[in-house]
């Protein structure tokens, strides 16, 4: 059978052709053959018609015309496609195919002229046209050919070689006229037509198949169609019992499928009820589809079943009967557009009384926003049920609070519900409600009557502290925040602008968090000065060195007339910061600083007081006698880079093997190791001393490749230079009328070219007549520029002659 939007075409076993209209009944009747009818193609237009059968009949025809084609071969017609535009003249083109594919064209002279597409790979069995592109199968595999190019530009190989390709047919599908879907047993392949770049054409066509989608599916397939981004497929379903060995066939099923990159998801499923299927084998069935009206046909051996889009009503009612309301109620929205809104408020509200009577509450609440939507008179209808029920708290979540709310009693009404039972839920209300649902005043004496009871109660006290920030009773808020030492305190301070009333609170901010107090007080010193934290900080020394710190870290000059009294308090509590501060700030006594490193015996502090005092001497002699620590005196003597302070650490280590250890392995590259060698006692014994000295050995090797790596490349650019001098000084130099000799002043060139004259140029640029300079010194065939060597600044490196 094929579809057209105007009628059905159906070929029978008998050899006859019924055309039907799309309620099933018989218009016209054509006797065709004796035999089966094996294809029926139609244009797009539904006036021709393309017929073959199993005893080699191929017949084209006009439904409406007596124009038509009639030949009788000698061996079986399995398929035939008209071209879609068959009806115009210039598109009088069909293919058949038996064991080979045949392209039949009228020509001019209304003569028909066959040409052989493809054969010797078995028998075609399907084919179907689409604009300019044929797409057949055989046993091989699916081909298609472009009509225009006259070429075939893919090869899509069948992937289960062991079903038998008579009995598990290839179906094949176009999209649109580049989309083609092919089913073959149980495999999926959806192909793309592209067209191909033309800097990579070559030899091969101007267009390429690409498979974009692939995947295998549970059963065998009958047929595909396309329906939007999805595909309907008909399946041929064998399963196996338990009580019998053999597979055994089943109902045949009509599924909707999602095609996924590299596999499927299944979006529903129907078992189809058909005569006889027990017995039917997979190449029984068939599925076409009509584009306009999106309905499907499965045709089988004794039924057509028409497959069409479920009514939306009808669902809808289903829905309701099986009291499946969410998805009835969802459906109604989808289709909204066709359902009046009351309809869909019936549908919701049989769905929350159902939801109501299963005690399914947070439920029944959480569905009054989608279908209440904008009703207040239904929203306090249905809070005053849920308050009878003793539910106001399951409701209380989704009542409306925006542009369209419900009176303010009823907000006051659940809130004192909460607050009998639930300071936590009442809490959470005061959160998320704006302030302007109900009377606040109201709600601050409930609170405040409910605190005579328990004063203490902190959820309490902090939801009082919310209500006052609503009311912008700021002040208020803020006691009950620092004396809770509550998180939000900052940010009610940020937000309300209320550093003046904190200056006398500063204290009690830096005992809840430190960090975010400083972090504040800094980041508005503008609202609280620096003095102004300094004189409220004065007894609490370790606060003051919190902030004097971190305000240290965002401007090093800022507080510098606290840097005197930021040692002591770095030297009390917070020592490891201590150097870094002396190292970075530019403002603190120096001579107040080593008395407190001394005082409290800090020693790498007072080793770098005193080297930035300049007396490393004495720095030095602190690191090796109180730290003894030879890589430090090294790395200070290298920083330092005095080479009397080298002298005093080779003496002081002299008589100390570890030390000069240390000193033979850090020394090459800043002192000669010999100064050190020659005064080392004999017989001495010092650990690691082979080590040391292959060390002082690589140093130097290393320092000798350095200094005639650097010869190299000092001579290679020494060269480079010269030559580009030299390349410089060989070119040639303009000369023309403008150019005047520096002696006499006069132009270079003489007026009468024609008489003989001579030019002297020097590479410095200054042109004089041969005539007008002085002779050589005593260097004879060397002459020097007489300006430059008056001003010093070298002769030229030599002279252009010009003679005529």
């Amino acid at each position: 059978m094929t579809v057209h939007d105007k009628f059905l075409a159906l070929g029978t076993h008998f050899g006859k052709v019924y055309l039907l209209d799309i309620q099933g009944n018989v218009t016209q009747k054509f006797e065709i053959s004796s035999v089966k009818i094996n294809q029926i193609s139609l244009d797009e237009s539904g006036d021709h018609v393309g017929i073959c059968s199993e005893d080699g009949k191929v017949q084209v025809f006009g439904l409406y015309t007596r124009e038509g084609f009639h030949e009788n071969l000698d061996y079986p017609i399995k398929v035939v496609a008209l071209h879609p535009q068959f009806s115009k003249s210039n598109n009088k083109q069909f293919v058949t195919g038996g064991n080979k594919l045949l392209l039949y064209e009228r020509n001019w002279l209304n003569r028909w002229k066959t040409s052989v597409l493809h054969e010797g790979e078995g028998n075609i069995t399907n084919v179907k046209w689409t604009a300019n592109l044929i797409a057949w199968a055989n046993n091989v595999g699916v081909k298609i050919y472009d009509i225009c190019s006259k070429q075939r530009i893919t090869n899509v190989l069948r992937d289960n070689t062991s079903l038998r390709p008579d009995m598990y047919p290839c179906s094949l599908c176009w999209k649109d006229n580049t989309t083609l879907i092919i089913g073959w047993g149980s495999s999926v392949k959806i192909c793309v037509v592209k067209e191909r770049d033309p800097t990579q054409m070559r030899d091969l066509p101007s267009r390429y198949v690409e498979i974009v989608s692939a995947f295998e599916t549970e059963f065998f397939i009958s047929g595909l169609a396309p329906l939007a981004d999805q595909l309907v497929t008909l399946y041929y379903v064998k399963e196996s019992s338990e009580h019998v060995e053999e597979e055994f066939r089943t109902r045949p099923r009509l599924d909707i499928i999602q095609p996924l990159a590299e596999g499927c998801e299944e979006i529903s499923s129907d078992a189809l009820t058909v005569r006889n299927f027990q017995e039917n084998q997979c190449r029984d069935y068939r599925l076409e589809h009509s584009e306009g009206e999106s309905l499907f046909y499965i045709i089988s051996p004794k039924d057509i079943v028409v497959a069409k889009e479920r009514d939306q009503d009808d669902h809808i009612d289903w829905l309701l009967e099986k009291k499946k309301y969410e998805e009835a109620l969802m459906a109604a929205e989808i289709s909204f557009k066709n359902i009046k809104r009351h309809d869909v408020q019936k549908i919701g509200m049989a769905y929350i009384n159902h939801l109501v009577e299963r005690g399914d509450y947070d439920a029944a609440a959480r569905k009054c926003q989608k279908v209440l939507g904008k009703n207040m008179d239904l929203w306090e209808n249905e809070v005053y049920r849920f308050k009878t029920i003793g539910q106001l708290k399951a409701i209380s979540q989704y009542l409306p609070r925006g542009d369209l709310r419900l009176r303010p009693a009823i907000y006051e009404m659940i809130l004192h519900e909460f607050l009998k039972t639930d300071y936590e839920g009442f809490a959470t209300l005061i959160r998320e409600w704006p302030g302007e649902l109900y009377n606040n005043m109201a709600i601050v004496q409930a609170v405040n009557e409910h605190l005579k009871k328990d004063p203490t109660n902190s959820m309490l006290l902090t939801t009082l502290a919310e209500l006052y920030t609503y009311d912008q009773r700021y002040d208020r808020a803020l006691e009950i925040y620092l004396k809770l030492r509550h998180k939000d305190v900052y940010q009610l301070i940020h937000k309300h602008n209320l550093f003046s009333s904190i200056k006398d609170k500063i204290v009690l901010l830096m005992d809840f968090d430190k960090e975010k107090a400083v972090d504040m007080l800094l980041d508005n010193e503008d609202k609280i000065s620096m003095d102004k934290v300094v004189e409220e900080l004065k007894d609490r020394p370790e606060l003051l060195h919190v902030y004097l710190h971190k305000l240290f870290k965002r401007d090093h000059h800022k507080g510098q007339k606290y840097h005197e009294r930021q040692i002591s308090l770095y030297a009390e509590f917070d020592r490891p910061n201590l150097l870094p501060f002396l190292r970075e700030s530019m403002h603190c006594p120096l001579e107040k600083a080593l008395e407190i490193c001394q005082q409290r015996h800090f020693v790498e502090e007072t080793v770098f007081l005193l080297s930035r005092m300049g007396n490393c001497r004495h720095a030095l002699q602190m690191i090796m006698e109180e730290l003894a620590d030879v890589d430090k005196a090294i790395e200070f003597a290298k920083e330092q880079d005095d080479r009397e302070l080298w002298e005093d650490l080779i003496s002081y280590s002299i008589d100390k093997p570890p030390f000069i250890t240390g000193l033979l392995n850090n020394i090459g590259t800043h002192v000669d190791p010999i100064l050190l060698i020659h005064r080392i006692k004999e017989g001495m014994e010092i650990p690691n001393l082979r080590d040391s000295l292959v060390k002082i050995l690589q140093d130097y090797n290393l320092q000798i490749l350095l200094r005639e790596g650097c010869k190299k490349i000092l001579v290679a650019d020494s060269l480079s230079l010269l030559q580009r001098m030299h390349r410089t000084q060989k070119r040639g130099v303009r000369v023309d009328e403008e150019n005047i000799c520096e002696s006499c002043h006069t132009p270079i060139l003489p007026s009468d070219t024609a008489q003989a004259f001579g030019v002297v140029v020097f590479h410095c640029r200054h042109m004089f007549h041969k005539e007008c300079l002085p002779s050589p010194g005593n260097l004879p065939g060397i002459q020097y520029c007489n300006i430059c060597s008056a001003k010093r600044r070298g002769p030229g490196s030599g002279i252009l002659e010009m003679k005529k």
